[in-house]
């Protein structure tokens, strides 16, 4: 994507008001300074959901979600960046950089999405002309609705239906080839590479075709699944069959069922189920994973019961852990012998397929059990052996109440971190509304105080003189404090929430974030006067840093090292 300039986005957020987009989709209600409601990512009784006009961001206490009014869409409508930016932009009457658009809208990238748009027409219209295709259709007693729903076609049989159709003129062909629907062989040979096949088109996020999958109709063909190679437009490893038909039947995901096929995504949503999505021919990946949560706040991975299921769910496991936030639930089904979603759900319906989704396994159980299924718990041996197959992948996860309840749980079970002072080794810092929503219960360093005043009023930096002499301090947050102060010269009008929008992919994010819930008591003359101190002092601390340093090694200074030494003593004497 390209990328947008800073001076639009801080225009186009200083121009929102976050308030009113939250408003529209979340009922808000009045708290003091701030608007308060039940989190809409996820399920809570009392509203821990803030939004604040003053710093125009939004931020969950109970599940953590946070940013601004670009990001909410993006979580809440499930957009993509761009087009919550246009959503946005639209909204305040403005427009999005016409070299951005262009860039976004290449032109041989349209030419894909629309060869594949005319490859899934084709594929229906042979869908209905085809007797061995819809007497398949109706064996598997898929409705037209459903079909309609999924776009489901056929790939004729032989070697140049789709070709011959679309394939008019060299461009076309090689178009088609870029998109994946055609193969050479060996003699440069180019064919259909989908034949006689049901045909699954595979959508992106916003509903454009990307890809297909091809199922067979003959079951002594193989292989049994097609899909199209990775190309520009389609990676493997981070689309998920039937997400955007999930998103489409359901205004709010509260779970999606993970399968293995095709037909077990449009079985499950013959009967109902139609949250159900499916990876494309390989194991899920930390890509599949934040797609899955960015949507629903539970997942459900469903497996065979054989040792192949098992092995399938345990790197979905591997994949999911690091994205366990708190406010996240991923359970593990594992299916009778001989059994898949689309048998299952037809024999026993959507209660009896519901039933077993509601038994599924809860991760924590999964987890423990497949690492300590060889161990013997009744010897030191064995429990230490648990405690450091655990230790490396509980560390995974992030810092939270799960966390915690995930370490607790290994200490239950071997012992390990029951020491004094040790049983909870990363509990959780205390909940923002004591005494986050006051006061630290602790005095901040001075860096951290200072960088607390800039991020809850960015305007303090712009009174500083040209010159950052604190920023040779060698002290831990002076660089971030120098970088912020930058920032706010480079783009002054910047909000707090433009400027945690503009950290929110670096690792320092989550620690400006809470610094910028703080409630800092004082008018904003106050807190200006206050900054200023905090840099003088902390430039005093550099004068007293750089004495030292030169009286360390008095004997050996040069002549100029003694004046600049005999001007530093100086200044100290005579600073307030």
């Amino acid at each position: 994507m390209a990328r947008l300039p800073d001076a639009f986005i801080d225009e186009l957020l200083a121009r929102t008001d976050i308030v009113e987009v939250v408003g529209s989709r979340v009922p808000l209600k009045r708290q003091g300074k701030e608007y308060a409601a039940r989190c809409p990512f996820h399920d809570e009784r009392t509203a821990s959901f803030t939004v604040s006009p003053a710093k125009q961001f939004y931020h969950c206490f109970g599940c953590g979600a946070h940013g601004t009014a670009i990001s909410f869409l993006m979580q809440y409508d499930r957009l993509e960046f761009l087009d919550a930016v246009e959503e946005l932009a639209r909204r305040a009457g403005m427009e999005v950089p016409r070299d951005t658009r262009q860039r976004n809208a290449n032109p041989d990238v349209q030419d894909l999405y629309a060869v594949l748009a005319a490859a899934a027409e084709f594929f229906r219209a042979q869908l209905a002309r085809s007797d061995k295709a819809a007497a398949y259709v109706k064996k598997r007693a898929i409705a037209p609705e459903i079909a309609a729903r999924y776009a489901i076609g056929y790939a004729p049989d032989g070697f140049s239906a789709l070709r011959d159709a679309l394939g008019g003129d060299p461009r076309r062909l090689a178009l088609l080839e870029r998109a994946g629907l055609l193969s050479k062989n060996d003699r440069g040979h180019v064919y259909d590479k989908f034949r006689d096949r049901l045909m699954f088109p595979i959508h992106d996020r916003r509903g454009r075709v990307i890809a297909f999958g091809g199922r067979v109709i003959d079951p002594e063909d193989s292989p049994k699944y097609l899909n199209s190679p990775e190309t520009a437009l389609f990676h493997k490893g981070r689309e998920l069959y039937g997400l955007w038909q999930a998103r489409q039947a359901n205004p709010k995901l509260e779970r999606l069922v993970v399968v293995e096929g095709y037909m077990d995504v449009v079985a499950l949503a013959q009967y109902g189920v139609s949250q159900a999505v499916a990876t494309l021919g390989t194991a899920t990946t930390p890509d599949h994973a934040e797609l899955l949560f960015r949507n629903a706040p539970d997942v459900v991975f469903c497996f065979d019961g054989d040792r192949a299921g098992r092995a399938a769910a345990w790197k979905a496991l591997e994949s999911v852990l690091p994205r366990m936030k708190d406010g996240r639930q991923a359970f593990f089904l594992f299916l009778p012998e001989g059994e898949d979603p689309d048998t299952l759900v037809r024999q026993e319906g959507v209660a009896g397929f519901d039933a077993r989704l509601r038994e599924a396994t809860p991760l924590s159980e999964f987890f423990f059990a497949s690492l300590s299924a060889d161990v013997n718990l009744a010897s030191l041996d064995g429990k230490a052996r648990l405690a450091e197959r655990c230790k490396p992948l509980l560390a995974q996860i992030p810092d939270g109440a799960f966390g915690d309840l995930m370490r607790q749980r290994l200490t239950e079970l071997t012992g390990v971190g029951a020491r004094a002072g040790a049983a909870q080794p990363h509990a959780p810092p205390p909940r923002a509304s004591a005494p986050m929503r006051g006061q630290p219960a602790h005095k901040p360093s001075l860096v951290r105080h200072a960088i607390t005043l800039l991020v809850q009023q960015p305007a303090v930096a712009l009174a500083l003189p040209g010159e950052d002499r604190f920023a040779a301090l060698e002290q831990p947050g002076v660089a971030l404090l120098a970088e912020l102060v930058q920032l706010v010269r480079a783009r002054p009008d910047i909000t707090t929430g433009a400027l945690l929008e503009h950290f929110a992919e670096r690792e320092e994010a989550a620690a400006l974030h809470k610094l910028a819930l703080l409630e800092l008591p004082g008018e904003p003359a106050a807190l200006q006067a206050e900054f200023a101190d905090a840099v003088a002092q902390l430039e005093r601390q550099l004068r007293q840093q750089r004495i030292a340093a030169l009286q360390a090694r008095l004997a050996t200074l040069d002549d100029a090292e003694k004046a600049e030494l005999r001007e530093l003593l100086q200044a100290r004497v005579q600073a307030p």
